[in-house]
């Protein structure tokens, strides 16, 4: 069965997963939520505070559920003004297929039609491969799950948007946020829609500094924790 297309309160799409019966993304506003959780509590926050001493150059984000690609294709749009080279890893066991791809809505409603075809390649090409997708913007895609990821000090954002605990509660134990511990470099950032408190004490007891915070219109709170120096 494929995931089915719905349109969220902000007239952008997402997915409800055949299996989990969960959405991809907010009902109440999936480029909403993609903004504000994911570039503005997340890649901006470590853009501005924690790297405020210096000059940063490029930035290795990690997504796990790559998904629509919608996290993906938002960063990139909002980043190409700035002097900042991405490199994007987005882990994926379902992908989404073409067909269902064509029918999403995010280059039109983050109004840049133009970068249609942009969307479409970040699909198109090959899986486990970096492929520079804009000169700043290099996207490889993982067909594994992230029990798989061996990453050791290598990313400074990781966005956290797996299906949530009562979907996947394997996915928001200690030993997946230790994995994730170890793969940001010091000073890095994980981001999550999940501000749940099991998920909160996980975090902690690896080693995270997690701070709850005022979600989007739609949620009360949202998590992001810090891989102190």
């Amino acid at each position: 069965m494929k995931p089915k297309i719905e349109i969220t309160k902000d007239g952008s799409s997402t997915l409800l997963h055949p299996k989990y019966k969960a959405h991809y993304h907010s009902t109440s506003g999936a480029i909403e939520e993609a903004d504000f959780v994911y570039l503005k509590s997340g890649l901006f926050y470590f853009l501005s505070t924690l790297q405020s001493q210096e000059i940063v150059q490029s930035c290795s984000i990690l997504e796990l559920g790559f998904g629509s690609g919608l996290n993906a294709f938002n960063t990139l749009v909002k980043t190409e003004s700035l002097p900042l080279t991405i490199n994007y890893v987005g882990i994926e066991t379902f992908p989404v297929t073409m067909d269902i791809i064509n029918q999403l809505n995010f280059p039109e409603e983050l109004m840049v039609p133009e970068q249609q075809n942009v969307f479409n390649t970040m699909h198109e090409v090959s899986w486990d491969v970096p492929h520079k997708i804009t000169p700043r913007f290099t996207l490889e895609k993982r067909n594994h799950d992230i029990f798989n990821l061996k990453a050791v000090n290598q990313f400074d954002v990781i966005y956290f948007d797996a299906f949530g605990p009562t979907e996947q509660p394997e996915l928001w134990t200690a030993s997946i946020f230790k994995i994730m511990f170890e793969a940001l470099k010091p000073n890095g950032v994980l981001m999550t829609y999940c501000a749940q408190g099991a998920a909160r004490r996980a975090m902690q007891s690896v080693g995270f500094k997690v701070d709850r915070l005022p979600g989007p219109p739609s949620k009360r709170h949202i998590l992001r924790a810090v891989k102190l120096a």
